[in-house]
């Protein structure tokens, strides 16, 4: 079996679009290396939100312990510099006693901020933070998204682009900064204790959305529209600006059928998984395989052995 020297740990980072097949793979690879998994899912992280997010079942976190799954609650705000800092905390008690950890990562962000590092962001004026919300009051999200479309297209690649939260956060860093919101994701990655191996998983585009179309009927059947309802209270929190669950609030509230919010959420998460792989194919470093090869968990298990690319 590979292994990792004691004195240079690794850090197996298995990343892909949502539907691919990371959590199955990931519980093989954990099985196979007696090793644990960190989640790098920024919506798995809260525990009202198993079925929409598609979290790793009760069983599946019983054969593997896993951390960063519903841990969190919806109402309690957590950034990726908070997902940083504490991963790493997580990290260096799990590498006193294993020599791989696994991180099986649905979330850009996350998994950039996780393997390269943040910088701080500035703190945003109060009178910067107040225009720019009776901005958007006054014009809605479409032009802030436009403006940003000019000075941090890269951004708008990371996030949902009906996020407003995130949206307008990223417009007041600029207009505080005169710098886009990316540029505080480091361009030079930060020094970590420990190697980092990124493992990219896809599958043919048909095949691709025909998984994440399944999904969402097999998420439907689990319960999702009652997972929906019991948070639609609070549905102005950031947490729920999500893929599943937006939609369903439209439905909720009478504004499309039921037939049209799930033809939606399947849409949108088709559409979401087109730019996690968009973003993601630009990484050299990135080593991609075929989900469906049936060697696929002996073909990670050779890239242990290989030298390993510099983060791109």
């Amino acid at each position: 079996m590979p292994r990792a020297s004691t004195s240079s740990p690794l850090l197996l980072v298995l990343v892909g679009p949502t539907g691919v097949g990371k959590t199955e793979l990931s519980i093989r690879l954990a099985q196979r290396l007696s090793t644990s998994i960190l989640s790098a899912d920024s919506r798995q992280i809260y525990r009202e939100l198993p079925i929409g997010t598609a979290a790793p079942s009760l069983e599946e976190r019983a054969a593997v312990p896993h951390y960063f799954v519903g841990t969190r609650s919806i109402h309690d705000p957590y950034s990726a510099a908070d997902y940083e800092r504490e991963a790493l905390e997580t990290l260096s008690g799990l590498f006193a006693e294993q020599p791989i950890v696994l991180v099986s990562g649905g979330s850009m962000m996350y998994v950039d901020t996780l393997c390269r590092g943040l910088d701080a962001v500035p703190s945003i004026p109060e009178d910067v933070r107040r225009a720019v919300w009776q901005r958007y009051e006054a014009e809605g999200l479409e032009g802030i998204r436009h403006d940003l479309e000019q000075v941090d297209p890269d951004y708008l690649g990371l996030v949902d682009p009906a996020n407003y939260k995130r949206l307008l956060h990223a417009w007041e860093v600029y207009l505080t900064t005169g710098s886009p919101f990316t540029s505080y994701h480091r361009r030079e990655p930060k020094q970590r204790p420990f190697r980092i191996l990124r493992v990219g998983l896809e599958r043919p585009r048909p095949e691709l959305y025909a998984r994440i179309d399944r999904r969402v009927e097999l998420m439907l059947e689990a319960g999702l529209e009652a997972e929906a309802r019991a948070v639609y209270l609070y549905r102005g929190l950031n947490a729920l600006n999500t893929v599943g669950y937006k939609e369903l609030f439209a439905y909720f509230d009478g504004t499309i059928d039921r037939a049209e919010a799930i033809r939606l959420i399947q849409r949108n998460s088709r559409h979401y998984a087109r730019k996690q792989l968009s973003w993601w194919q630009r990484d050299p470093s990135i080593h991609w395989l075929d989900a469906s090869a049936p060697d696929l968990l002996e073909s990670v298990l050779a890239l242990l052995e290989a030298p390993i690319t510099p983060l791109g």
